[in-house]
């Protein structure tokens, strides 16, 4: 190890209990998405105490502390503040309903922890390049409500913290992107270094319009809202034996209303559909289908049905582990394994638009138990969740810049973006455009 690379565990190991302290205090008041108010407030004492350029309210609570004084690639290292909504989670937020169940207090925890050896002056000045800790708001999905308030408050892309960041060009000076989360796919060793492939999803809320009628004197004078509901969602089950393995398709239905009283025919119904799937174009073709099954349902029965298309993730587009993480992880002495091209994610993060613009460097940590985003997820060892992730983005951050920043030149230079910001929200302004059935017809 270099005099650095010691004086980063050095640090880290002296400040363990502030660290966890810290994780402590998020995991105990958890927040949803966009409302990360205190969460937001306490993450910016913490970094503007380290003497680092304080940003605050980027997309509403996201908080973004920058050295940017040194010439050189600049490395953003990200961590997801919001929690998920788990009201039957021991630790959830009884008026909120949410908790820290997917690990983001332990992403801050690493972040500060990073930030805390990093904003030392000697390690500074060992750096061709500059770092940039950024708290980011709203990782897990929003509601079609809460997306609806959102947009009237001025939020462009309600969908996720990150995708709004972009649009709002929070990103702009960034050249690679650093994230970390406790592990999303089987993983026995304590890191899992690099980015496997992971599913993307789009969403829609589909009102569903029938015909009320007196349930028992005259049923045959209405148009069963209900009914055209449960059919097309039949019809997608049949569906289910055309999807292909390798798409990685998944599809999902939740029926947020079905009608107002038992004694009158249904005349509306309202239901969220959420398609995931390996590639934007997988993604697009499954949503077409569903879509065929609402209008075919709602044709059969006399109904009509409107679609309100909802913001999703792109697919996280693979990345072997880099070489800065491998000499990391063996510098520390811990158990891991490299990402291979044939591992897959089916469950989907917003880290997939990022993967869509820039190189994004990851691994994920162990030191939990239980399953994500469930009541029994909870961390075990604090070590393994809080302080091994804070050494791990430090060397990472260390080993990327040092050197007039070799490494994260050659990873940058290597890297093809499949979209700048401009053609990034043109691609999801135009997926959020309402399409009639009859305009459908037409491009078909």
């Amino acid at each position: 190890m270099t005099r650095e690379e010691e004086k980063i565990i050095r640090i880290i190991d002296s400040h363990k209990d502030e660290i966890i302290a810290f994780a402590s205090d998020i995991a105990g008041h958890p927040e949803p998405g966009f409302e990360e108010e205190r969460t937001a407030a306490k993450t910016a004492a913490v970094l503007r105490d380290l003497g680092l350029e304080v940003h605050t309210d980027l997309a509403r609570t996201g908080v973004r502390a920058d050295w940017m004084e040194q010439d050189g690639p600049n490395i953003t290292v990200i961590g997801e503040m919001d929690a998920i909504g788990c009201r039957t989670h021991p630790m959830a937020d009884p008026h909120n309903q949410t908790a820290h169940a997917c690990g983001h207090h332990a992403q801050l925890a690493a972040m500060i922890g990073a930030a805390l050896a990093l904003a030392d002056e000697e390690v500074r000045a060992s750096l061709s390049g500059s770092v940039s800790f950024f708290a980011v708001p709203a990782a897990e999905y929003i509601d079609a409500d809460k997306r609806k308030r959102l947009k009237k408050e001025g939020i462009g892309f309600p969908g996720s913290g990150k995708s709004e960041l972009i649009r709002t060009g929070a990103f702009d000076r960034t050249d690679i992107m650093m994230t970390t989360h406790v592990h999303m796919v089987p993983v026995s060793e304590d890191l899992y270094l690099g980015n496997p492939a992971c599913n993307g999803y789009a969403a829609e809320r589909v009102t569903v319009r029938g015909k009320a009628a007196h349930a028992a004197i005259d049923p045959w004078d209405g148009v069963n809202a209900l009914s055209i509901t449960s059919s097309a969602i039949q019809m997608m089950g049949l569906m289910r034996e055309t999807f292909r393995e390798e798409d990685h398709v998944r599809l999902h239905n939740v029926i947020r209303k079905a009608g107002d009283v038992i004694n009158s025919v249904p005349d509306e119904a309202v239901i969220e559909t959420k398609v995931r799937a390996g590639s934007l174009e997988c993604i697009e073709h499954t949503m077409n289908m569903v879509n065929r099954a609402y209008e075919g349902a709602a044709y059969a029965f006399g109904g009509r049905i409107e679609t309100e298309p909802l913001q999703g993730y792109m697919p996280i587009r693979w990345r072997k582990a880099d070489q800065a993480l491998i000499e990391s992880a063996s510098q520390l002495g811990v158990s891991f394994r490299e990402v291979t091209e044939y591992d897959f994610n089916n469950a989907c993060t917003d880290v997939g638009d990022l993967t869509h613009l820039f190189p994004v460097v990851n691994f994920t940590f162990n030191g939990f138990e239980g399953k994500l985003h469930g009541t029994d997820f909870r961390i075990t060892d604090e070590e393994k969740a809080y302080i091994l992730p804070a050494k791990m983005i430090a060397l990472t951050v260390y080993k990327l810049l040092k050197e007039d920043a070799i490494q994260a030149k050659e990873i940058i230079q290597g890297f093809q973006p499949v979209f700048d910001r401009e053609g990034y929200c043109r691609y999801v302004e135009n997926s959020l455009k309402t399409e009639t059935a009859d305009s459908r017809k037409q491009e078909a």
